[in-house]
């Protein structure tokens, strides 16, 4: 299994950090920028055609939460499931940059900061 580093390329596009989720770790999932086959994930797909790290650079939408692609009943739902707040992610990606946020998540060693 991996160990978990803090690298900036693993923070997802909605925020959540891959460098501390267990498919990554255990080599399951290259992590959100690297895995061609979630194409399925709009999140995903609206940052690359629109050319951004992570959503945290979308000036469109100044809150996360107002976006229908970032927040989407399955969002929700996993959200729940998991007492996740990708919104908080953004918020902190916005605060700290993408490097801080990394790191902060590394120090924590989770992979979304907690509801």
């Amino acid at each position: 299994m991996k160990e978990i580093v803090s690298d900036p390329n693993l923070v997802a596009y909605c925020g959540l950090y891959c460098g501390a989720c267990g498919a990554y770790l255990k080599g399951r999932c290259p992590g959100c920028h690297e895995n061609g086959k979630a194409t399925w994930c709009k999140i995903r797909s609206c940052c690359i055609e629109n050319q951004l790290a992570s959503c945290a650079d979308c000036r469109q939408f100044p809150e996360a939460n107002d976006c229908r692609k970032f927040n989407n009943l399955i969002s929700k739902l996993f959200g729940f499931v998991f007492r996740s707040d990708r919104a908080a992610c953004i918020r902190q990606i916005r605060e700290r940059g993408i490097e801080g946020h990394a790191d902060e998540m590394t120090r924590q060693r989770r992979q979304s900061i907690k509801r």
